[in-house]
Parts: structure tokens; C-alpha cells; sequence
């Protein structure tokens, strides 16, 4: 059944509906290498596309990494071998939810006054349906494109995409061959500019070892506890934080953003930022997450039964770090907050990955640009995300890769974060219609 429905893009129908089979396709990814069984949304989407691929316009691939964690490649080829690959990235699967705290059926896909409600509507299924959209109806056009455009719906982006994007990059790098690309993390709104992802912080994560000298609990005269050490360190890194650092995108969030020309001055003195964060409200946590690395303790370890005083204890941290800060530059930032305490503190490194960047002097960004102005009459602010995406691995390619998106009006970043990983998480229709006719014109710029 069709969804009737007041928009500007003749499309927008069909990605509202495509959305809506994908949230109720629930892909749970909770980080075991069974979760995510995203081949269920490949189906999904093989279904849509299916006429276009009887046709002849498009090629499509299903690889799967493991059982059932599957992606989809789909490409249009063009006609000049010069021209750009433009690479529409979404990714199929979505992060466990309790069940409890929404107050609909998190994967049912409902649309109610305008809105499509359900786990994944804004991270990102909502792209991932309009990507499919350009993709089906570029392939179905009378005439080829003048550049091939690919379609990567992959899987395991919530988990650190060893099974997608990731496995395709070791195992099938043909199928991530573009020059350009465009994924999530963009779109909401920075007072009227309209925030694009050109950056995202890296991830350092490391581990604290402390040693003491175990005993008998009854008897504790004479030990040295480790879980106290683990107080002391976590006591001196709540004490002690990273500086903060400014450059040319935490300028331009401030121009955007905030109106009060005293505390934009505030905001752009390195030592007076900490001061003026308060005066932020809902955007604080972001202002204060791009303009410095975090460091946050999540997992704590000491002792393992309740009469032994424990001889070890660890501190997992979770670290992120600015573009240009290196392993060395964090171990050494590490060594700094823990001062006294950094000779009886082992560091051992965790998984992790460099932040990475695209500069915002590209054509690719030049026609996301004038698309998002000419379909909002709001320009762009080029923007650094906090979390991760799949965005970083086209960048670790050499592939300029943007965070897109075009929410409607009163979608702040603040909304956007409070929808990403919430409960009842929905778009409007609004939002995807504004979002799909902004991409129908940077891929029409673009590819042709």
C-alpha cells in the first residue's frame, strides 16, 4: 500500500514506505558476531530494486561476512570512465532498545501525524531508504549517468563494522571503489545553517592497570588494595581534564550557533570556554565533546570474591581524540593528568582508530552545499561529529566522505542527538522529503 503523503519529491512516497519495512525488519546488532542477521533488510531492499535489475541499470552484490550479516552493493554504471563515483553509504542495522521506555512498537514501522516511529528511523534508516530511492530511480532514467553511482548498505556499523564495511574493504575492495562519498551525521540544524559532517573524532581507548599486595579481607592490616588505587587514579583524573583546543570548525559551530556576540568571544578563548559551557543549555555536551579530547572511565575492575583483598584492578577508558592526535600524543596526555600516580599505573592499549577529515574545498562539497541552499534556503556549516561512522574508512581510503542529511526546521542538533540510540526514536516526513530532494540534486550535480 502506497503512502499518501503532501511533499515536494515525487519519491518520497516510496522512501517513506522503504523505511518503514526496514525498522520492521528489526536488524539488533548488540555486538555478537550473530546479531544483526541485516541479511533480512538486504532482502528488503533487493525487492525494491528489482525491476531496475531486470532491466539491465543496475548491478547489485550480497556478501555476507558471516551468516546472515549480509550487505548490498548496488551500482549504476555510467558512461564516462573520467567522471566521478559518486558512494551513497548507509548502513542496515540498529542498536537493542527497551522495549519499555517506548511508547509504540519499536519496530513497527507506524506512521502517525507525519512521523515514521521506530529503532533506527533517524540512525540511519531513514538515508539508507532515500539512497536506495536515487539509486533505483538514476538506474530506471532514460538515459545513463554520466558517472557510475554506488549504493553501500551495509552491515555492523553499530558495532565497529568488522562485518561490513570493514570485511568489504580486506575482502572485496572492488566494491568500495568511488571518489566521493556521502553517509550520515549531517543535516540537523545550527541555528539557520544546516550542520554537514566533513569530521569525526578518533577513538584511543586504553586500559589502566594498578597492582597492590592482596591479603585476607578479615585481616587488612598490612595489604595494599588495588581497588583503592583504582579510587585514587579515577580521583585524579576527575580532578584533572584535557584543555581545550579551538580551530576553523569549532569557529564556525560558534558562528553558526550562538547569536551573543559576548559569548562567542567567550567561546573562542581556549582558557574561557569551560567557563561559558553552562551558558550552552542543551548544546553543551556536544561543545564540550569537539573541543577537546574526552576521556571517560566505563568499566572498572578489582577483585573477583568478596574475602579477598584484591591484588589488581583496571580502568577501561574510553578516549576520543581531536584530528592530528596521535597514539603518542594520548599516552603522553595520560602520563600529564596522572602526574604522582603515573609510575604505579600500567597503560595498555584498547582498540582504536585515528579521527579522521575531509576538507570542506571539494566539488563534492561545493554541490551539497548549493543543493541543501536550494532546497532550504539555509547554508552550511561544516561540522565535526563526536561519534564514529563509516564515514572514516572512505576517509582512510583517500575518499572525501561527508555526513548528509536535510532535517526540517526545529530539528537541532540537540533533537537529533535526543532521537539517535532514544527511546521513541521517529523523523518526520517532512525531513526525509527535504533530505531526498537535496540528494536527487547532488547526485543529478555530481554523476549527471
Amino acid at each position: 500500500m502506497s503512502v499518501q503523503l503532501d511533499a515536494r519529491d515525487p519519491g518520497a512516497a516510496d522512501t517513506v514506505e522503504l523505511l518503514r519495512e526496514l525498522i520492521r525488519e528489526g536488524c539488533v546488532n548488540d555486538g555478537t558476531p550473530s546479531s544483526g542477521q541485516e541479511i533480512r533488510s538486504v532482502r528488503v531492499l533487493q525487492r525494491f530494486l528489482a525491476e531496475a535489475v531486470r532491466a539491465g541499470r543496475l548491478e547489485t552484490q550480497v556478501l555476507e561476512s558471516a551468516p546472515g550479516r549480509a550487505s548490498l552493493v548496488a551500482r549504476v554504471r555510467g558512461t564516462d570512465p573520467s567522471a566521478p563515483v559518486l558512494g551513497l553509504l548507509g548502513h542496515l542495522d540498529v542498536v537493542p532498545v527497551d522495549p519499555d521506555g517506548w511508547s509504540r512498537n519499536p519496530f513497527g514501522g507506524d506512521l502517525i501525524d507525519g512521523e515514521v516511529w521506530g529503532r533506527g528511523a533517524v540512525d540511519m534508516l531513514y538515508l539508507t531508504a532515500a539512497f536506495a530511492c536515487v539509486v533505483r530511480d538514476v538506474a530506471l532514467a532514460p538515459a545513463p549517468p554520466r558517472g557510475d553511482l554506488v549504493l553501500l548498505a551495509v552491515a555492523d556499523e553499530e558495532a565497529g563494522s568488522e562485518y561490513g564495511i570493514h570485511w568489504l574493504v580486506r575482502e572485496h575492495p572492488e566494491t568500495v571503489r568511488m571518489t566521493e562519498a556521502i553517509s550520515e551525521s549531517g543535516g540537523m540544524r545550527m541555528g539557520r545553517h544546516v550542520a554537514i559532517e566533513v569530521a569525526e573524532k578518533g577513538s584511543a581507548g586504553r586500559r589502566l592497570v594498578v597492582h597492590g599486595k592482596p591479603g585476607h579481607a578479615s585481616i587488612p592490616y598490612g595489604a595494599s588494595s588495588a581497588a583503592f588505587r583504582v579510587g585514587d587514579v579515577l580521583q585524579r583524573l576527575a580532578e584533572v581534564k584535557p584543555a581545550a583546543e579551538t580551530g576553523e570548525l569549532w569557529n564556525a559551530f560558534v558562528a553558526a550557533r550562538i547569536d551573543d556576540p559576548e559569548l562567542a568571544e567567550r567561546l573562542r578563548d581556549p582558557v574561557r570556554i569551560d567557563a561559558a559551557l553552562p551558558m550552552l543549555g542543551g548544546i553543551a555536551g556536544y561543545a564540550h565533546a569537539v573541543s577537546r579530547t574526552t576521556i571517560s572511565p566505563t568499566v572498572l575492575r578489582a577483585g573477583a570474591v568478596h574475602n579477598v583483598i584484591p591484588a589488581a584492578g583496571t580502568i577501561d577508558l574510553d578516549i576520543r581524540t581531536l584530528p592530528g592526535t596521535t597514539d603518542a600524543d594520548v599516552d603522553d596526555l595520560l602520563a600529564a593528568l596522572l602526574g604522582p600516580l603515573v609510575d604505579e599505573v600500567e597503560i595498555v592499549h584498547l582498540r582504536g582508530w585515528a579521527a579522521t577529515s575531509s576538507s570542506p574545498d571539494t566539488p563534492l562539497f561545493a554541490a551539497i552545499e548549493r543543493s541543501v541552499e536550494a532546497v532550504s534556503g539555509s547554508p552550511v556549516v561544516p561540522i565535526m561529529a563526536a561519534g564514529g561512522s563509516d564515514n572514516r574508512v572512505m576517509r582512510e581510503l583517500g575518499v572525501p566522505a561527508y555526513g548528509f542529511g536535510l532535517l526540517a526546521p526545529g530539528w537541532s542538533y540537540e533533537r537529533y542527538r535526543e532521537g539517535v540510540h532514544g527511546h521513541d526514536e521517529r523523523i518526520d516526513v517532512e525531513s526525509i522529503d527535504l533530505s531526498l530532494a537535496a540528494l536527487r540534486r547532488i547526485v543529478a550535480e555530481r554523476v549527471g
